[in-house]
């Protein structure tokens, strides 16, 4: 089986704004003509900082950078419904019940990070057929539509973070 290594996180960047609370405080109108230059760099700080935060929460190895957590998460639901929940409703497993997607399970299983996860949704693994574009040889994947690489990423990013938390309801799950 393949193995693909999904991108590490890049460092945060430092902050560039040197100046004390106060100064970063201030507002343009009320800052002498020498902290004007200070003001304007602080003043972009807390929108700098609330995007890199962001993009920090969205650059987990499984979520394209600058996707919002929020948005990442139904993206991931969609995906899980239109290729996943024939199969692992509610992260369960109709055709093998040891394999379920339980946290329990994919750590007995050797599959707990989403790396793994990725990886055996790429390429399958025993019953599991592969859906990566590239997915080989022919018997072990998929001979529905293949999903793209991102897809998939976000795929494993969603089951991980389900699994993590005990599968909760998705929205529009019915009872």
């Amino acid at each position: 089986m393949h193995q693909l290594s999904l991108a590490a996180r890049p460092p945060a960047p430092q902050s560039q704004c040197s100046r004390s609370r106060t100064a970063c405080r201030c507002s343009l109108k009320q800052a002498p003509a020498s902290l004007a230059v200070a003001a304007r760099r602080c003043a972009a700080a807390p929108l700098l900082a609330a995007s890199l935060l962001l993009a920090a929460a969205a650059a987990s190895p499984g979520i394209p950078a600058g996707t919002p957590p929020a948005f990442a998460q139904s993206q991931g639901a969609a995906l899980f419904r239109k290729a996943c929940i024939g199969c692992h409703d509610t992260g369960g497993n109709i055709l093998q019940p040891g394999a379920t997607l339980s946290m329990k399970d994919l750590e007995r299983n050797g599959v707990a990070t989403e790396e793994e996860i990725y990886n055996i949704t790429y390429y399958g693994k025993g019953r599991m057929p592969g859906y990566g574009e590239q997915c080989t040889p022919r018997g072990q994947c998929t001979f529905g539509p293949r999903l793209p690489e991102e897809d998939i990423k976000m795929l494993a990013a969603f089951v991980k973070s389900q699994a993590e938390n005990g599968w909760p309801k998705i929205d529009g799950d019915v009872e």
